[in-house]
């Protein structure tokens, strides 16, 4: 079965990671393609690998979204060795008994959807890490 990841900075295969651009003048990073940095205005980047485990630093529970959307979900931003990551958080009931701040997490990769040729789009997310 083919897959494709959601996004560009997606990384799949044994373990999947994110990757980011990161200035290579002020460390500033991004998860997109940049001329400049929006920190000290470098032109320069080189591309790293952002780890997997992480603390969730600032979440709301969504309740009301576009048409299709269901709901209710986490939407939160992670903290994963300095780079923030905006991500939702799933595997967990989308409630304040399961999703806190300061809570372990670790990236988790889903299936977003599969097109009539069986390939599937891949999504991620951060799901809390066992023991948390």
């Amino acid at each position: 079965m083919s897959q494709i990841p959601l996004v560009d900075y997606l990384e799949l295969g044994d373990t999947p990671h994110l990757i980011a651009q990161e200035c290579t003048s002020c460390g500033a990073r991004f998860f997109d393609r940049r001329n400049a940095c929006a920190g000290c205005f470098g032109t320069e980047f080189r591309t790293v690998e952002v780890g997997t485990n992480g603390t969730l630093r600032s979440f709301t529970i969504v309740a009301h979204a576009a048409p299709g959307v269901p709901t209710p979900f986490v939407a939160g931003v992670v903290d994963v060795d300095g780079t923030s990551v905006k991500s939702n958080i799933i595997n967990t009931p989308p409630d304040p008994e399961h999703v806190r701040l300061g809570m372990k997490v670790r990236l988790a990769t889903h299936v977003i959807g599969t097109d009539d040729e069986g390939t599937e789009a891949i999504g991620f997310g951060f799901e809390p890490a066992e023991g948390d």
